[in-house]
């Protein structure tokens, strides 16, 4: 069983809820995806050995920070594309953006209609993160430094990995 985009943002989305139950209904309305397609991602999830089998299942957090830190740059390369308007991510966005001196060139940013910031286009892990993000503003971080571990640079990634380490780890 192959692991697809939208099961990593089924997975942070997880762990933004923090101690909140999940509910597929409620995951579905965060996330914009189908219910059954979210239960499809758990049991892709199960089987890849990153979430607990069970209603209300939480991910293993060691399991989950090796894959995202090692594993997701390869699994899901990143694709750029060219000017757009849209919401920023990577070192652009929140937390980085306050950690990490702004280069003069465009900022990398997802595709989004009602976004602001004019940027190069940096598609997301799935066409329903734009949306999502901007309803939570943690799930946002956490896929910003997603973002910024599979493309950015050296400082870039290292600032990432502890920062998203450290909201996996005060998840729950």
């Amino acid at each position: 069983m192959e692991l697809k985009p939208q099961d990593v943002v089924m997975l942070l989305r997880i762990l933004a809820y923090g101690t909140e139950p999940w509910t597929y209904s409620k995951l579905s309305g965060d996330l914009g995806i189908s219910t059954s397609q979210l239960h499809m991602a758990v049991q892709r999830c199960v089987a890849a050995r990153l979430i607990e089998q069970g209603a209300a299942s939480k991910p293993f957090r060691t399991a989950l920070k090796e894959f995202l830190v090692y594993g997701v740059k390869y699994t899901f390369p990143v694709e750029r594309k060219g000017a757009t308007r849209g919401i920023p991510t990577g070192y652009a966005a929140p937390p980085l953006d306050k950690l990490i001196v702004q280069s003069p060139e465009p900022p990398p940013v997802w595709p989004y209609a009602k976004g602001s910031v004019r940027g190069i286009s940096f598609l997301p892990l799935h066409r329903s993160v734009p949306e999502a993000a901007m309803k939570d503003p943690k799930l946002y971080e956490m896929l910003a430094l997603l973002d910024a571990i599979r493309d950015g640079r050296a400082r870039e990634r290292e600032i990432a990995v502890r920062e998203l380490s450290t909201r996996i780890d005060q998840a729950w």
